[in-house]
């Protein structure tokens, strides 16, 4: 009996330490990737950084402006962040220092 007890305890910790935080992540970078539209500056996984210019119908695929005069598709799921957003604000952190001295 006790072997039982000790084994529903390591499953609800296993839980409560790795299942649960990995759900939660994942409902977060859905709400993120839906919340992605027309005017948001985003980064892609690879490290592509664009604007959102167009959002092809199925909502599946959108088209970033890297530069001007050239657009790339790429499938939503391949955002990684939400630099800007169209909507307002977007990160609330100041851009991070490059270690450059602007004043000279």
């Amino acid at each position: 009996m006790g072997s039982i007890i000790i084994l529903v305890a390591l499953f609800a910790i296993m839980y409560f330490l790795m299942i649960r935080p990995q759900r939660k992540r994942a409902a977060e970078r859905a709400a993120m990737l839906r919340a992605a539209d027309i005017g948001d500056e985003v980064a892609t996984v690879g490290g592509v950084i664009g604007k959102i210019v167009a959002v092809e119908e199925p909502g599946e695929v959108v088209c970033l402006e890297v530069d001007s005069d050239v657009e790339l598709r790429v499938q939503r799921r391949a955002i990684g962040e939400i630099i800007t957003s169209a909507g307002g604000g977007g990160a609330d952190d100041p851009p991070a220092s490059d270690g450059v001295n602007e004043s000279e």
